[in-house]
């Protein structure tokens, strides 16, 4: 019994897989680590930002002037929110002298400064998309070609006993169930950060419009 336990343990099917079933798990397995190190990045970042732009609306409202808050800010600032104030600010003290249309032409500083930022912030999201839409497939294709080599398996060896198609059947197995782990937290991912940026970036144009009626 032991032997047959590790005979079908993950590190042994992996060893005697055939080549393309073993570029298929490795190919699976790196999107799957690299799928995670984004999920962590991104879950950290957007309790960054929401703590962070927290604290700079409370600035903001709570001081004298806007040329005030302006001065006090550093000139980096990892807070997107922040940033889309110091862009407003920057494009007011430069176009000073033509203020006839400089309310047209802020809001569209803002919406600049709105996209820059959520590009950062949604660095990334499409490899979660990626790999969530890809992966299943992958592992299918690793699926139909441990199939194929336990059916060659039964035609060289002329048995159809389990013990000649079991270790064709366990790589398939391996190979969707790995395109499984990959796919479905990558998904659930996505649409959790794709929420969260479309919350935020409306947020953000919520305080551009706020701060355009101020000035």
């Amino acid at each position: 019994m032991n032997f047959a336990a590790s005979n079908f343990s993950f590190i042994s099917l992996f060893f005697k897989a055939d080549l393309v079933v073993k570029l298929v798990i490795i190919i699976l397995i790196a999107a799957s680590i690299y799928s995670w190190a984004i999920i962590i990045e991104k879950y950290k970042l957007f309790k960054r930002i929401n703590g962070s732009s927290n604290f700079f609306e409370d600035q903001f409202w709570s001081s004298k002037s806007a040329d005030s808050l302006y001065k006090k800010l550093e000139d980096y600032n990892e807070d997107p929110m922040a940033n889309v104030f110091k862009a407003g600010m920057e494009f007011m003290i430069k176009n000073k002298s033509r203020a006839s249309s400089v309310q047209e032409r802020i809001q569209q500083a803002l919406s600049g400064a709105i996209d820059k930022e959520m590009e950062i912030v949604e660095k990334k999201l499409t490899f979660l998309a990626t790999v969530g839409s890809t992966t299943p497939f992958i592992g299918l294709f690793g699926t139909v070609w441990g199939i194929m080599n336990s059916f060659q398996s039964i035609a060289i060896s002329k048995n159809t006993s389990l013990a000649i198609v079991a270790p064709g059947i366990a790589e398939a197995l391996f190979a969707t169930a790995l395109g499984l782990l990959a796919a479905i937290p990558a998904v659930v991912a996505y649409n959790k950060f794709t929420s969260d940026s479309r919350k935020y970036s409306t947020r953000l144009e919520n305080f551009s419009q706020s701060f355009i009626s101020i000035i």
